[in-house]
């Protein structure tokens, strides 16, 4: 027999609706409704009121089955310990109260606070022997819990068991508790005036906790009990105690503190350098401080001077320790060390000094250190007046420098300047002579020659300007001082051979500066013919604008009949030189240089000529090139100066006043018309005035010169 049930097919899952809610409640409503329950008033309980003995009974089984009943649930939570026994207390039950704290303390007993009540109950209740054996059995259960310790010695004390108290600190210290506890023992026994216990509690205070602020307290104990030398000796065991490994910067100081407060200042300076002598350079400053305070009030001007001195040569020393190539460092240690006046001592750290080579072979590197070399020279001859260490030390110091790939003029200088003042005129030259030799520069020169100078070996500064020249023939200010020695000498033909030379050179530095100190060296000699062929010759090189104003300058400045034409003829002729330049703004220098010279000697008809000279400034437009070179599409406006005899622009010139005559044109025809309606304005396509900007094919210069 077939199954003629139907086939069932797959189960569907009925999906769940994820659509929000047609009612939002937010978080911040949720709050609010929670706060206004809590403002809702609820009435208190109604009061009890028992009257008979049968009610009380009924009323306290009730309670304690609900105490019991919380313990029940949780036994390590005390709170309900506490409260059944609080309220057993309230109900005068103190023996029911009693056990439930046994009880608590059976399930509990390192919970300090379960004993410090129980014990404070007891105290209520004025059962001394029941709290007392409740705090030795803490304090045996307990023996670290400090506030059992306290509370146990104030309740003895508060009865004035004194011995008892006594007796519960000295088994409090055989546990050897922190230094709190200590002191509070020190504390009680000072209250009795018993000061022998409480120096034999400091004994074994310091031996148990051997801290150097503990020694300081001991120490200080005895000082303010008057027990001068058994404080002085406290002290003095303490720096035994600690040794020189361990020495302490604040014991220290409490120790020279003591001995100042005692007057004894000879043995306060003493235990300061002590400590200056035994402590690291770090723990020094504190010592320092107070040794400068204490040499400023009871020392002299020496020892305030020491100390400072003493100070900062720890600072040096320190950081050279850190840095020994820290060559400013090294000057103000030397420096204080000079000012001390102990010359082995100097030279000592002298040598240390020096001996801090560059460890790189480049000036930058020993410019500074080439200076502590230089500094020990001038000691050695000004201070320790010792002239054969000095003249070593300058040849160490040119026997150490690498001549081959950097030198120092000054030194080589010093050392000449050095052998001048020992009258070893020889020595000075064999010296400068290796220096040019071995390592040319143009200071040693110049020094060299200044010298010979000073001497007035002229015939030696002749040489020494030649072999100068040798070596740089392109540095104009040689060629200008060898000039200028032979005119101050006399040799004026000399000097200008020498200006000659110079100019024919094909390479200068400040070619500019040499032909100026030549014209300047003619005129001197009023040599005007000659100023102007060299104008002349300085005009072929360089069509420059300051060179005509300058030519103008000087013809201007001559008393001459025709001074005046030739200053015209100048700027007449570097205005017609400058009209083929592109640079516009030199030719508007030019013309404003002539019109003041036209105002202060011309008449008024040459000023209105210059006048007419004057360019007219006109905006135009250009495209921006880019970064390529290549045109873009924007534009810029810029300002082109335009001279009314200029022949590139003249078509431009025309071209604008027939705009402008064609305009005016239009402005008299419009006029009549004006007068009888008044048309709609409409805007106008061009505009011809001075300073609108025309279109690209009007502004390019090259165009127009194509065009004309």
């Amino acid at each position: 027999m077939e199954d003629e049930r139907p086939a069932r097919g797959p189960k569907i899952v009925q999906v769940k609706n994820k659509m929000p809610a047609p009612i939002q409640i937010t978080a911040e409503q949720l709050l609010r409704e929670a706060k206004e329950k809590q403002l809702e008033y609820v009435a208190p309980p109604p009061k009890q009121k028992i009257s008979d003995p049968e009610e009380l009974a009924e009323y306290r089984m009730k309670k304690r089955k609900e105490f019991e009943d919380a313990i029940r649930k949780n036994r390590q939570k005390m709170v309900n310990w506490v409260k059944y026994a609080h309220w057993e207390e309230s109900q005068q039950e103190v023996q029911r109260a009693r056990s439930i704290w046994e009880r608590a303390l059976d399930v509990d007993y390192r919970n300090i606070a379960l004993w410090l009540k129980y014990a404070e109950m007891e105290m209520r209740y004025k059962q001394i022997n029941h709290a007392r054996n409740i705090w030795d059995r803490a304090i045996a259960i307990l023996p670290r819990a400090n506030q059992l310790w306290y509370k146990y010695s104030y309740m003895e004390e508060m009865l004035a068991n004194i011995a008892g108290c006594r007796q519960i600190f000295e088994r409090w210290m055989e546990w050897q508790p922190d230094e709190q506890a200590w002191n509070t023992y020190i504390k009680f026994e000072l209250r009795y005036n018993e000061l022998e216990r409480a120096r034999m509690i400091y004994e074994r205070f310091v031996v148990t906790h051997p801290e150097p602020k503990n020694w300081i307290r001991y120490a200080k104990f005895e000082e303010q009990n008057s027990y001068i030398k058994s404080a002085r000796r406290i002290y003095e065991r303490a720096i035994e105690f600690f040794g020189e490994e361990h020495l302490n910067e604040r014991l220290l100081l409490e120790f020279a503190k003591f001995e100042e407060h005692q007057k004894e200042h000879e043995r306060c300076r003493m235990v300061y350098k002590y400590a200056l002598e035994h402590l690291p350079k770090s723990s020094c400053d504190d010592i320092f401080k107070a040794y400068t305070i204490h040499e400023k009030k009871y020392g002299d001007r020496t020892g305030i001077e020491d100390v400072i001195t003493s100070k900062r040569k720890f600072q040096y020393e320190a950081e050279l320790k850190e840095n020994s190539m820290d060559y400013d460092t090294w000057f103000d240690y030397l420096r204080l060390l000079e000012s001390e006046g102990d010359l082995v001592v100097i030279r000592e750290a002298y040598e240390k000094a020096i001996a801090q080579i560059p460890p790189i072979q480049e000036k930058r590197y020993w410019r500074r250190y080439i200076y502590l070399w230089i500094n020990y020279a001038l000691f050695e001859e000004l201070e320790a007046e010792d002239i054969e260490r000095t003249r070593e030390v300058y040849k160490a110091c040119i026997n150490l420098i690498p001549h081959k790939k950097f030198t120092f003029a000054k030194i080589w200088l010093y050392y000449a300047h050095f052998e001048i003042r020992q009258k070893e005129l020889a020595s000075v030259r064999k010296i400068l002579g290796a220096a040019i030799g071995m390592c040319p520069k143009d200071k040693l020169f110049r020094g060299y020659i200044d010298l010979e100078i000073q001497l007035r070996e002229f015939d030696y500064c002749r040489k020494l300007y030649e072999k100068f020249l040798e070596f740089g023939p392109d540095n104009c200010t040689t060629w200008i001082k060898f000039a200028e020695l032979e005119s101050i000498l006399g040799d004026v033909e000399r000097a200008r051979s020498i200006y000659e030379l110079a100019v024919e050179q094909s390479r200068l530095d400040m070619p500019e500066l040499l032909w100026k100190a030549f014209i300047d060296f003619e005129i001197e000699q009023q040599e005007y013919d000659r100023a102007r062929r060299l104008y002349s010759k300085l005009l072929k090189k360089t069509q420059h604008v300051k060179v005509w104003l300058s030519m103008a300058q000087f013809e201007a400045s001559i008393d001459e009949s025709d001074s005046i034409d030739r200053t015209r003829d100048v700027f007449e002729q570097a205005y017609k030189t400058l009209r083929t330049a592109n640079d516009k703004e030199e030719r508007l220098m030019l013309v404003e240089h002539w019109l003041n010279f036209e105002k202060e000697k011309g008449t008024k008809e040459n000023i209105a000529r210059v006048e007419k000279m004057f360019p007219t400034r006109r905006k135009q437009r250009r495209k921006i090139l880019t970064e390529d070179g290549i045109p873009s599409d924007q534009w810029e406006e810029y300002t082109q100066l335009v001279f009314p005899d200029d022949e590139a622009v003249q078509p431009h010139k025309k071209l604008l006043d027939m705009a402008k005559r064609w305009k005016k044109g239009q402005d008299d025809v419009s006029a009549p018309a004006n007068e009888l309606t008044t048309p709609t304005p409409t805007p106008t396509t061009t505009q011809v005035e001075d300073d609108v900007p025309l279109p690209e094919a009007h502004v390019d210069d090259d165009e127009m010169n194509d065009e004309s």
